[in-house]
């Protein structure tokens, strides 16, 4: 059977590449003398970190344009980007269908696709991460593509469907989020059957990751089966068992990295990069609200909780006035929950499956669109911020992407007392 695997093989590009041979440089302004291997997706060559997608907003054109300018994979999150355009915002004010609400997210989505693109200057790649749980996420998958998207990212679900969706576009990459070796064979073989392998895979460690997780119920988070080391073993016994280990699939790990020492230790261990989340989203290029960044940077070990999602998912977010009084009344929204369109107050119906709206009552029960848009204004007092449970590399201080970039290639740590 011919499997279309997108890569060359390893003989062909003579494995890891070195930086000295990198056919898009990255620009200097990362000064990232590494002596760490970069990795291939597709024809490009990248260094060996991956900005995670964060929505509502928070990873959009300005910060995955920054990242990918650097010579690294930068990701948007393709959720609600309307809210980056006002005049998007004002038109919404007279929708009353999902279709016109879907219409407007898809032209944010494009316009900042494009955006990040000319920010790259065709530096590194540029990637959409999509929710499988979004109810519209098969437009995502094809705006993204015709917008020019290098890489689709998909998880919050198994991306079954994907290789049928990017079927017009086969010079996409594509990138399935699994958590552990059961996800990844599940994936492999139904993609196997529709003659396409993934481009790479993350490994997402539902412990420390910040956001809807890759575990079934919070009490799951923990579980050995998702440690990286089994993990990246078992996936490669199971590519072996399958006849794949020419194929070499890349391995990007995500979950928790916040240090050089770790990307150093888990690129020996056979991951080709590491994917970083809440360490990007507080960059002075990230694209939310500086008090988003600020909740975020000066948010305690105490302070973050994981608790169950409106979408069906364990999530990770800091606890501000808003979760901690959600919390505090979860067991009484739970009790009253009932399956009821109306209570989609914004009309977005944005979720396929919704606890608030279907009824749904051992999962969330909150509108999670509203709340993450609070979140990304930088409202304190409303909003959902998601986060991932460990600390910083820079602690509180907001720094520059090349600043992030540079420690975790080299270990080298800015002079934090001293603008950039």
């Amino acid at each position: 059977m011919q499997v279309n695997t997108g890569r060359q093989s390893a003989a062909e590009n003579g494995g890891f590449l070195q930086a000295s041979a990198m056919h898009n440089t990255p620009s200097s302004a990362a000064r990232t003398n590494t002596d760490l291997p970069l990795w291939q997706l597709r024809s490009r060559n990248l260094l060996p970190v991956v900005q995670g997608g964060m929505g509502i907003g928070i990873s959009a054109h300005r910060l995955a344009g920054s990242v990918a300018r650097l010579g690294a994979l930068g990701t948007l999150s393709s959720v609600e980007l309307r809210h980056h355009h006002p005049d998007l915002l004002a038109r919404a004010e007279h929708c009353t269908e999902k279709r016109e609400f879907d219409k407007l997210n898809l032209i944010a989505l494009n316009r900042e696709v494009s955006l990040a693109l000319k920010i790259a200057d065709g530096r590194g790649a540029i990637a959409v991460n999509i929710m499988k749980a979004v109810s519209d996420y098969a437009a995502h998958v094809r705006q993204s593509c015709e917008s020019g998207a290098h890489a689709i990212v998909m998880g919050a679900g198994l991306p079954l469907e994907l290789p049928d969706l990017t079927r017009d576009f086969p010079h996409v990459a594509l990138l399935p989020i699994l958590s552990d070796v059961r996800g990844v064979s599940i994936v492999l073989r139904k993609w196997m059957r529709k003659k396409r392998l993934p481009d790479a895979i993350i490994i997402e460690h539902p412990r420390y990751a910040g956001g809807h997780l890759g575990a079934t119920r919070p009490e799951d988070v923990g579980a050995a089966r998702f440690d990286f080391k089994p993990v990246i073993s078992g996936v490669a016994g199971l590519l072996r068992e399958m006849g794949l280990e020419s194929t070499r699939i890349p391995l990007v790990v995500a979950g928790g990295i916040h240090r050089h020492d770790q990307i150093r230790e888990l690129i020996s261990l056979g991951a080709a990069a590491a994917q970083i989340g809440t360490p990007f989203a507080v960059t002075q290029e990230g694209d939310a609200d500086p008090v988003f960044k600020r909740v975020l940077a000066e948010a305690r070990a105490e302070d973050i909780v994981t608790f169950m999602s409106v979408a069906g998912l364990p999530a990770r977010a800091v606890l501000t006035p808003w979760l901690g009084n959600y919390l505090r009344r979860e067991k009484a929204l739970q009790s009253n929950a009932r399956a009821d369109a109306r209570r989609c107050v914004q009309g977005l119906n944005c979720l396929s499956l919704c606890g608030l709206r279907d009824g749904i009552a051992d999962i969330g029960q909150f509108c999670i669109d509203m709340r993450l848009a609070f979140a990304l204004k930088g409202d304190l007092k409303k909003g959902l911020f998601f986060r991932g449970s460990e600390s910083l590399p820079f602690g509180a201080a907001i720094r520059p992407v090349s600043e992030l970039i540079d420690y975790l290639l080299t270990g080298a740590m800015p002079a934090l007392g001293a603008g950039p």
